[in-house]
């Protein structure tokens, strides 16, 4: 492989005399390396947002979550957690109720899921605590007033109209009392104590948080609570952790959720993006390794009389068409290295000097999230040098077929 490496070089850098071969050939390169910059940047880009999101989600869902099989809940919420707590990986646990209900406030109606926490525990679950407006230190079962607390999301507050201090009613059909007209519902005013901002639309559109014991006392809960959180030193091994968690506790009735299966379609959906996104982005690939078929079809004819020489010297076929692929890959190696190292240049700066902003109140974030993986450095990498070799092999194929005395009588 020497030979036609050697030669397949010397091709290369010998173009004195023919201007137009040499401008194919920095059009080759140029294309190649802009498509593999695109192709690290945008992967970089969606990396970054992918791993945002999910931080994001993390933050506000517990890693894993166990539930009782009924409506009535768990029970002993307690005892149960602090089994859980001495469970090797887990890092925090919280008990909890969720329970939906209606919104009043000015006459204006939204449903939402209210969630009783214990914030003191829940801060060593979920980021809820440090996201919301003015800070608490808990969310008061009864204030001054009598009315316990809630903290609204700021999507839900701003469609209700309500601010920290303004009243809101709760109606609920739980423990509802049948009449003449049907179930009527249960109707409690809460005091808003302030406003929570996890920055995905979901949560702050649909969630109000009250404390344990206002909700217990208010959905008829009694002793028992929804669930019991956890937080896991690994995220990303949820799924293992919530099966082994209920191997270990045994206990009847008892099931478990965890934050990647409750969010399987997103992630889902963001992968076949990222993929879809990789095939379309590599077209500017495939463009540029066309350029290389027609500069290798120039090469060939000029170099008819050479690789005639070079067959009646003895070189077979096989030599012939390594020289042309290897003048591909030359073309297309340059055209990559030189890409990796402009996307790599780029991810950098824009890691470093965010200059591209994005709107806070659309996107969550307000700079661009890049996160390159050395995985998507080598795919890129090795579909760009596939291509390449691909789009060489019919000019290299034709070079082999030439016969040495008609390439020599013809350009003599």
């Amino acid at each position: 492989m020497r030979l036609p490496l050697w030669i397949a070089a010397r091709y290369l850098r010998t173009r004195r005399a023919s201007g137009f071969i040499t401008l194919l050939t920095g059009i080759s390169v140029a294309g190649v390396a802009v498509g593999v910059t695109a192709l690290l940047t945008v992967l970089a880009v969606m990396n970054g947002f992918e791993s945002e999101i999910q931080t994001r989600i993390a933050g506000t869902d517990a890693h894993v979550v166990l539930l009782g099989e009924t409506a009535a809940g768990v029970h002993e919420a307690d005892r149960l957690a602090a089994r859980v707590a001495r469970h090797p990986g887990v890092l925090g646990v919280a008990p909890f109720t969720y329970v939906k209900a209606m919104a009043f406030h000015d006459g204006l109606t939204e449903g939402l899921v209210v969630k009783g926490v214990d914030l003191g525990r829940e801060r060593g679950v979920t980021t809820v605590g440090r996201n919301i407006t003015p800070a608490l230190d808990s969310i008061p079962a009864r204030g001054a007033d009598g009315m316990p607390g809630i903290v609204l999301g700021s999507e839900l507050a701003g469609r209700l109209a309500a601010r920290v201090g303004d009243r809101v009613i709760l109606a609920s059909l739980a423990g509802a009392e049948r009449s003449a007209l049907g179930f009527t519902p249960r109707l409690r005013a809460f005091r808003v104590v302030g406003l929570f901002t996890s920055g995905l639309y979901t949560y702050d559109s649909s969630f109000g948080f009250t404390s344990i014991a206002a909700s217990q006392d208010f959905f008829r809960l009694g002793g028992a609570v929804t669930g019991i959180e956890i937080r896991l030193a690994d995220m990303f091994g949820a799924p293992a952790a919530a099966d082994s968690l209920l191997a270990e506790l045994r206990v009847p009735g008892l099931r478990a959720n965890n934050w990647i299966e409750l969010n399987r379609n997103l992630f889902t959906w963001m992968k076949l993006e990222k993929a879809v996104m990789f095939v379309i982005l590599a077209l500017i690939v495939l463009v540029a390794a066309f350029n290389i078929v027609s500069t290798l079809f120039m090469v060939v004819l000029e170099k008819r009389r050479d690789i005639g020489v070079l067959k009646s010297l003895g070189a077979s076929r096989a030599t012939v068409l390594q020289v042309f692929l290897c003048e591909g890959l030359l073309i297309g190696g340059l055209g990559t290295g030189l890409g990796a190292a402009l996307g790599g240049g780029l991810i950098a700066v824009l890691r470093r000097y965010p200059f591209v902003t994005l709107p806070g109140d659309v996107y969550f974030i307000e700079r661009l999230p890049v996160r390159p993986e050395a995985g998507d450095f080598a795919a890129v990498i090795l579909a760009a040098l596939t291509l390449c070799l691909a789009a060489a092999l019919y000019p290299a194929w034709r070079a082999s077929l030439l016969d040495p005395v008609a390439a020599i009588r013809r350009q003599a």
